[in-house]
Formats: structure tokens, C-alpha cells, sequence
């Protein structure tokens, strides 16, 4: 742990991620009043005044409903840099400009950011400096490896935060409540009564100016190999001894390790597609491939789905179902555990709702449980009835809590080197059948449910 964070030093603050994202969960978290004081310094490439990025710092602070006192002096006393931050001389004034231990945070693509830590290297860091990098970490798993390697020769892993806002999501912070702190879902949190898992984050939200980036990732890497891998880890790993960040992210990544597509068979363990053409709540919708900065030859994928096996005593021969898509009818944001049905009936019931499946939704946060109950009427007829409960919100957006563990630089909400090359491991023989073309891309109509085949 350092002493504290006196600059926070955005790269790439010129960027939507740092205007939707990054500083409403930075105003939040001034707001919350967790004990940090620091100076923020947005660093970028395009030209920009004082004046002009301190507006767009309060702007983003409003639109995360930060209007405290503490929130008005960071916008207030903010500084803009215009810099090319893979240049060594560049990074030298950067630096020269903080005051006391900086946080480096890089809110840049993959390329970028491997780029500037190679100048880094050249330039050094001062004691203490704390380094914040969104993800993808690389662009494969060689490129991660790559980039590790780095990232340690400038500060210790301790100080390094890959940061993933979904383990800031106050639902995926309850999974672990769940899980360890009743005992009635500890009992039956494995292969012996689950039948499969399916983690699930479709939008309806489209392409929304970010061709930049996403024609270059797709639903693959942008959600399964980063978010929704983490989520399953979570969901699946072991009980920690405690939720010190060693020890919490040490079970994540076992979990990680024995993780592998479905029967070691990319193509069918596989599925792709981009929208087509329609609308969504009365908006029209072009079709992926004629959005603004979109290359059809890249073959970008708008949904994507992947089945892997956790090869481990606790859950050999459970299909883990992950998916993600674009420009979709419905929200569906969920971790849904589909458990065994009884192995057996008394005779003279009737009536079969199925497997009973417990739902946790990551927005909004609930919980819901099915249970087959005796129904109305006749008693022995078997009904379905759900239980449910709403988690309380939590005090900030996810991005506040993890640039407070960042500024405070508590490990515990980032995500540990080997994980990131775990999870680059298992998607990669998917991402080699997908450009052989071994798996088809396959269409689907904006606003739909994704390909009728699917169905």
C-alpha cells in the first residue's frame, strides 16, 4: 500500500471513456468521501484549455450526480496536458507535473497502452506510482504476456490495477455473500445438483459511435474474455480463507486455470453473429456493417456465445454457457444456476414445472428462486412459485469502486496477471476457428431476440 495518491493522472482523458465511465465514477467517489485528496490531471491528445477540460470534468462529475464540495474543487482546480504519451519526452513533462505519488491511469486502447509502458521504461516512475489500465489487457495472449512483463518492470504487481468495472457491480460483490454466507447454497453449489450455468449479458444499446475500438474487439473480447469470464470465476470458485486480495483473486484464477471450451471443440462450442438492419423502441437501427467506422471485411461479431467445462472435482461435466450481444430485443443481464430436478416423484403427483433455477440479474440487482410447491385446489398438482428480493444499490457506480481501490491501491477489485492470460488462454481456439471461418457469421435483425436458428 502506498502512503497516498496525490496526482491522478488520466491518459487518454479526452476519450468517451473517461467522459461516460470514468469521471461520473470519480465524482462519485469524492462524493462518498473515502479519505482521498489528490490533484487530477487529464492528459490527451487533442488540443484543449484549462477552462475547456474543466468544464467537461464538471459536466461528467453532473452527470454523475457529484455536486459536493469536494467533487467542485478537483473540477475546479483540474489540469489538461496535451501530450503523445508513447513518447518518452512526453511522458517526462507528464510526470514533472504531479505532486506526490501519482496514479497513472490509462484509459487508452490495447496498442496505446502497450506503447507508452514500453516508453515508460525509458522515462522510469517515481517511487510508489500506482498504474490503473482498462481493459483488454493486449489484444491476445502473447500481447498480454507481453505487457505483464512490462507493467512488472516498472512497479511491483501489487501496484498494478487491471481494472474491470464489473467486480465493482454490487450484485457481483453479493455473489460472494451468497455463496459463502448461506449455507443452503454452499450445499448444492456444485456438478452433484446443477445441470448448467448460462451468464448472460445481452443490450439493446447498438454500436453508439464506438467503432474505434469495437470493430477491433467485438462481443467476444469486449465482454466473454474479460467481464463475463471474471463473473464466472466468481460463481464458481471455491470458498477463499479470506477476502484479503491474495486470497480472493488466488481462487478466481484456479478456477480460470481448469477452465476449457466445451469437449475442447471451438466450433461447437461456439456461435457468432451481427445485427442486421431494424429498430429498437422506435429507433432505427442500420445494419452493423454500415455504421460509421465499421470495415465489413473484419468480420466483427455484434453477439457471441461460448460454452466451457470447469475441469475440477466441483464442477466436471457442467456446460457454462456465456454470452453477450449488441442491438438485442431484451436487457438480459443475469447469472442463472439451472439445478437437477428430483430424481424422483411419489406417485399420484401431478403436474412437472421442470428444474427449479436460481437468477441472480446484474441489472438491476435482484435474486429470484424457483420452488415447486403443492398448488391450489387439488394438493397433489405441483406449481411454480419464485422468490424474490432486491439488493440494496450500492453507494456508488462500479467505477467508483474500483478507482477507489486503485487510489487506494487495494489489489482486491483488479484483475491479476496470470487471470488475464487465463482468460486470454481459453477464448483463444476460439478466436483461431473464427478466423478460419470454422464457425459461420450469422445474421441477425436489430431488435430481435439474435438468429432465428439459434432459437
Amino acid at each position: 500500500m502506498v502512503d497516498g495518491i496525490g496526482t491522478l493522472v488520466i491518459l487518454g482523458a479526452g476519450g468517451d471513456l473517461a467522459k461516460r465511465l470514468l469521471l461520473p465514477g470519480l465524482g462519485q467517489l469524492l462524493d462518498a468521501d473515502r479519505g482521498h485528496d489528490f490533484r487530477l490531471i487529464g492528459v490527451g491528445f487533442d488540443e484543449m484549455t484549462d477552462d475547456e477540460w474543466r468544464a467537461r470534468v464538471a459536466d461528467s462529475f453532473a452527470a454523475g450526480e457529484a455536486t459536493g464540495p469536494r467533487a467542485r474543487a478537483v473540477a475546479g482546480e483540474t489540469r489538461y496536458l496535451r501530450a503523445d504519451v508513447t513518447k518518452p519526452d512526453d511522458l517526462r513533462r507528464i510526470l514533472a507535473s504531479v505532486t506526490g505519488v501519482p496514479a497513472l491511469y490509462f484509459a487508452l486502447p490495447p496498442k496505446v497502452t502497450i506503447a507508452a509502458c514500453a516508453a515508460l521504461r525509458t522515462v522510469g516512475v517515481p517511487k510508489g506510482t500506482v498504474l490503473g489500465l482498462e481493459k483488454p489487457f493486449g489484444t491476445d495472449l502473447r500481447s498480454a504476456q507481453a505487457l505483464n512483463r512490462k507493467l512488472v518492470t516498472l512497479v511491483p504487481e501489487t501496484h498494478i490495477h487491471r481494472v474491470d468495472h464489473f467486480l465493482g457491480k454490487s450484485t457481483v460483490l453479493n455473489l460472494l455473500g451468497l455463496r459463502f454466507a448461506n449455507r443452503i447454497f454452499e450445499q448444492v453449489w456444485s456438478s452433484e445438483h446443477v445441470e448448467r450455468v448460462d451468464i448472460r449479458f445481452d443490450e439493446t444499446l447498438a454500436l453508439e459511435g464506438r467503432a474505434g475500438y469495437y470493430d477491433k474487439a467485438g462481443a467476444l473480447v469486449d465482454m466473454i474474455q474479460s467481464h463475463l469470464l471474471l463473473v464466472m470465476a466468481i460463481v464458481a470458485m471455491e470458498p477463499p480463507s479470506s477476502l484479503d486480495a491474495e486470497d480472493l483473486r488466488g481462487a478466481m484464477t484456479q478456477v480460470l486455470r481448469a477452465t476449457r471450451v466445451w469437449d475442447g471443440d471451438a466450433v461447437t462450442a461456439s456461435r457468432r453473429a451481427r445485427y442486421g438492419a431494424g429498430s429498437i423502441d422506435g429507433h432505427k437501427i442500420p445494419a452493423y456493417d454500415k455504421e460509421p467506422g465499421v470495415d465489413p471485411e473484419l468480420a466483427t461479431e455484434t453477439l457471441a456465445e461460448v460454452t466451457v467445462g470447469i475441469e475440477n472435482w466441483r464442477w466436471a461435466g457442467v456446460p457454462f454457457h456465456l454470452r453477450s450481444g449488441k442491438a438485442l430485443s431484451d436487457k438480459r443481464q443475469e447469472v442463472v444456476i439451472t439445478f437437477k430436478d428430483v430424481p424422483h416423484r411419489p406417485y399420484g403427483f401431478t403436474g412437472n414445472p421442470g428444474p427449479a433455477c436460481l437468477r441472480i440479474s446484474l441489472n438491476p440487482d435482484s435474486i429470484e428462486l424457483d420452488l415447486n410447491i403443492n398448488g391450489e385446489g387439488n394438493p397433489f398438482t405441483i406449481d411454480r412459485v419464485r422468490l424474490d428480493v432486491n439488493f440494496a444499490a450500492g453507494e456508488m457506480a462500479p467505477y467508483g469502486e474500483v478507482l477507489h481501490g486503485v487510489l487506494s491501491d487495494d489489489p482486491t477489485l483488479s484483475v491479476r496477471a496470470d487471470a488475464v492470460e487465463e482468460c486470454w488462454r481459453i477464448v483463444a481456439p476460439v478466436l483461431a476457428a473464427w478466423r478460419k471461418n470454422d464457425v459461420p457469421l450469422d445474421s441477425y435483425r436489430a431488435g430481435s431476440t439474435g438468429p432465428t436458428a439459434w432459437r
